[in-house]
């Protein structure tokens, strides 16, 4: 019977941290809940982890000694993702939201717009707005930045020009940021 291998690399799993047997330097400091810090040789901190039925785990291995601790492993690394994905959730995610316009656009529209770059920004996103131009539009380039700037003008008791007015391809763009 032939065996089959799979394709591609194969993944190796490397161990976040040295535990028990692969901890290989002697003297080790060992460091436990409330007590004192000693620094001990290698062999009884092994001891000491096999009496309490868990763990010898290396810290911190750059240290001068290496600093070890003894718990159990398992709920060591759940309380490590435990603090990463709370770390994670409590970062700030910045939206984008685009308000589009044509260089003819008229002030009524404009004005719709507006209220809703403005509650855009009150939910903390930023605001791209961008003039699009069309076939022969792209010669009233003035326009599209007249009706960007005086857009901007009217957000700016919510809002921070991020960006002057830039021509981008077909686009003219401007970016808004709230106000803190």
């Amino acid at each position: 019977m032939k065996r089959v291998r799979a394709k591609g690399p194969r993944k190796r799993r490397e161990a976040l941290h040295r535990i028990n047997r692969f901890i290989n330097a002697d003297p080790i400091r060992l460091v436990g809940d409330g007590g004192e810090p000693q620094i001990i040789s290698l062999q009884q901190a092994r001891k000491m982890a096999e009496e309490q039925e868990l763990d010898l785990v290396e810290i911190s291995p750059n240290a001068k000694p290496p600093v070890c601790k003894i718990l159990d492993y398992n709920k060591f690394l759940y309380e490590q993702k435990k603090k990463q994905k709370e770390l994670k959730s409590k970062q700030q995610k910045t939206v984008v939201k685009e308000i589009r316009f044509g260089p003819n656009t008229d002030d009524h529209d404009v004005e719709f717009k507006r209220k809703h770059a403005e509650k855009f920004l009150q939910e903390g996103n930023k605001v791209r707005a961008y003039v699009f131009f069309r076939g022969r539009t792209i010669v009233h380039k003035e326009r599209g930045e007249l009706l960007l700037l005086q857009f901007a003008e009217k957000l700016q008791d919510v809002a921070k020009l991020e960006q002057m007015p830039k021509m981008e391809g077909k686009k003219m763009i401007i970016m808004l940021a709230p106000k803190k």
